[in-house]
């Protein structure tokens, strides 16, 4: 493709890919038990229709549209077909509660909704009274419309769309009129995890510009298929989407994050986007199983691990590995490690992973199985890629170097800055909000960071999670909880000491660790019972203590408070991309925090 050709907006981009590709499953979904697969030509249909749909709703350009809904393919045919009316789409995280739902569209001062069921549609009508501008809810699934105000109108998709036949090329050309690059193409609010969400304004530019550099960084082709699972309400799913269709990659939906498993050996993909914590979790059930298996097996695979660990690790920090140990991993490979990857996904070429910093233990595990990770760093206010490895240039423990056209600088605080044509336009109606982040073009990414020689950049903490002990000493707990979840015995880990007097940690552990250790030691009671037991916070401690002799002593973690269960989204702990809201966990187990500090306690359970 010449340069000439890259596109200037979204629309272009979406009409240049139909118009090149002719693929019978540019999507697929599952339906009954069944993948069904809609061709590209089905998906400019529906697209079409949606956009005639929109038109007679009165849509027009730079109207602000909500979409409430889970992946799936009409998540899609909206989104394109809100872009060709030149309409800015407002995208809602379906895990977002009816307060956070009627924040946002307020804030965006939208007038229509569009949402998948039932159960989002009872969601809005429990604070539609809180939405006095909304005139008109578009709904994918059949719902009880009569139970709605009557000031609001209530329609399906099907009815929006129901009449008509597309002319492709007269669509298209009408799509690529619909929008200029400095046009808003959509407002993504941010989570909230510091306040009321702010709604990121992304233009045209801002995202056809992430498009194109990744389109030149990312080997994909159109025999390459895709697994999504990632909300499409976050612009980093989203816009791997538009890449991935831009480049004409199979995209399959998952059926949920519980199905990944299960879909991973149905659709067999060959590249996939995710996040650290499913990384973590496949691993822990690796593990897992190889345990339940026992004996040789489980010797086998832990000797097996161990070799592809160090092989990965020796070869990515010198470029090659001692002849003996190659010979093991070889060794490793065919008796055990290729096995483990056809139980995975068998045809990976590499998985993408952001959202937040990836485990080095964890990636080498990967490698050694054959799966490579490529890590990249971004936030919704740059659209959102800054940086990124890629296969051919991959750096364990960096997020990567910056996309062509992106400029980096560290500031004097160690805080990563950024500018291109990749930085929002800025936050909606908050320009003070804006000025703080954006000065003289400049992003202040709240990330503090490190370059090295050759450009690749580390990510060693966020800038708001630093804290400082009573003593003085601050403390950067993700590289911490980055090593102790490296531990087949921890699930999760909270490092916590704001204003405290040493740092501790919320640790959620293995379920299955504990009862083995309780069986083997002759401990009884209930799983939570067991970690209220001052043995098991002790297997706990040692097992922190064991991966945590590099720390300064300050950083040492003295105490731990083991927790029941995971921290989640749907709790409110997690966001939708699985980073954890600290705020809220210092809030809810605050009882637990409070116990460990105390001077009656060695450790606390919760």
């Amino acid at each position: 493709m010449s340069p000439t050709s890259l596109p200037k907006t979204l629309n272009e981009a979406f009409a240049q890919a139909i118009r090149r590709h002719q693929k019978d499953d540019a999507f697929a979904y599952k339906r009954d038990g069944e993948w069904v697969k809609v061709s590209h030509a089905e998906f400019t249909e529906r697209i079409g229709r949606a956009r005639a749909g929109f038109v007679e709703l009165g849509i027009k350009r730079g109207d602000r549209v909500g979409l409430l809904a889970e992946n799936r393919l009409e998540w899609a045919v909206t989104d394109v077909a809100l872009l060709s009316c030149g309409a800015v789409d407002v995208p809602i995280y379906a895990t977002s509660t009816g307060p956070q739902v009627a924040f946002i569209i307020n804030d965006a001062g939208a007038e229509t909704l569009v949402l998948s069921n039932s159960k989002q549609f009872k969601k809005v009508l429990e604070v539609i009274e809180q939405m006095p501008n909304l005139k008109t809810v578009v709904t994918f699934d059949a719902v009880d419309a009569s139970v709605a105000p009557a000031r609001v109108r209530v329609i399906s998709f099907d009815e929006l769309g129901a009449t008509g036949t597309v002319n492709r090329d007269a669509f298209l050309d009408e799509m690529v009129k619909a929008a200029s690059p400095d046009d808003l193409a959509t407002m993504i609010y941010t989570s909230g995890t510091t306040g009321d969400p702010k709604g990121v304004m992304l233009t045209h530019e801002n995202l056809t510009f992430n498009l194109n550099a990744n389109i030149e960084r990312l080997p994909i082709s159109t025999d390459d298929i895709a697994l999504s699972y990632l909300p499409l309400s976050h612009v980093y799913e989203r816009t791997v989407m538009n890449v991935f269709f831009f480049g004409g990659v199979s995209i399959y939906f998952a059926e949920s994050v519980d199905a990944i498993a299960k879909n991973l050996m149905e659709v067999k993909p060959t590249v996939m986007t995710s996040v650290p914590r499913i990384f973590e979790k496949i691993l822990a059930k690796i593990d897992e199983e190889a345990e339940k298996a026992g004996g040789l097996r489980f010797y086998l695979y832990k000797w097996a691990m161990g070799v592809g660990r160090e092989y990965a690790r020796t070869k990515s920090r010198t470029g090659s590995a001692p002849p003996l140990l190659a010979l093991q991993f070889d060794l490793a490979t065919s008796i055990v490690l290729a096995k483990v990857k056809n139980k995975i996904a068998p045809r990976i070429r590499f998985f993408s992973s952001g959202g937040a910093a990836l485990a080095e233990d964890v990636a080498f595990a990967f490698a050694a199985m054959g799966l490579l990770i490529l890590q990249g760093y971004g936030l919704t206010e740059t659209s959102p890629v800054i940086t990124s490895n890629t296969p051919d240039n991959n750096r364990y423990g960096t997020v990567g170097t910056a996309l062509k056209g992106v400029e980096i600088r560290i500031a004097e605080d160690g805080e990563i800055l950024t500018r291109g044509p990749h930085v929002m336009r800025g936050y909606y109606n908050l320009p003070e909000k804006t000025a703080e982040v954006l000065k003289d073009g400049w992003f202040s990414t709240g990330d503090i960071g490190e370059l090295d020689s050759d450009g690749f950049l580390r990510i060693t903490d966020r800038k708001k999670d630093l804290f400082k002990t009573s003593g003085g000493k601050y403390i950067a707990p993700q590289p911490i909880e980055n090593t102790l979840v490296g531990s087949p015995h921890i699930t999760q880990a909270i490092v916590v000491g704001n204003s405290r007097k040493f740092a501790a940690a919320l640790i959620v552990p293995r379920e299955e660790s504990v009862k083995k250790f309780a069986k083997e030691t002759g401990l009884a009671g209930e799983y939570a019972d067991l970690l209220k037991n001052p043995k098991v916070v002790e297997f706990i401690q040692k097992e922190v203590n064991r991966l945590t002799p590099h720390l300064a002593q300050w950083e040492q973690i003295k105490k731990v408070g083991l927790l029941v269960h995971e921290l989640t989204i749907e709790t409110g702990e997690l966001t939708p991309t699985l980073k954890v809201k600290r705020r809220v966990v210092d809030e809810k187990y605050k009882s637990v925090i409070d116990a460990i500090y105390s001077d009656k306690s060695t450790a606390a359970a919760g």
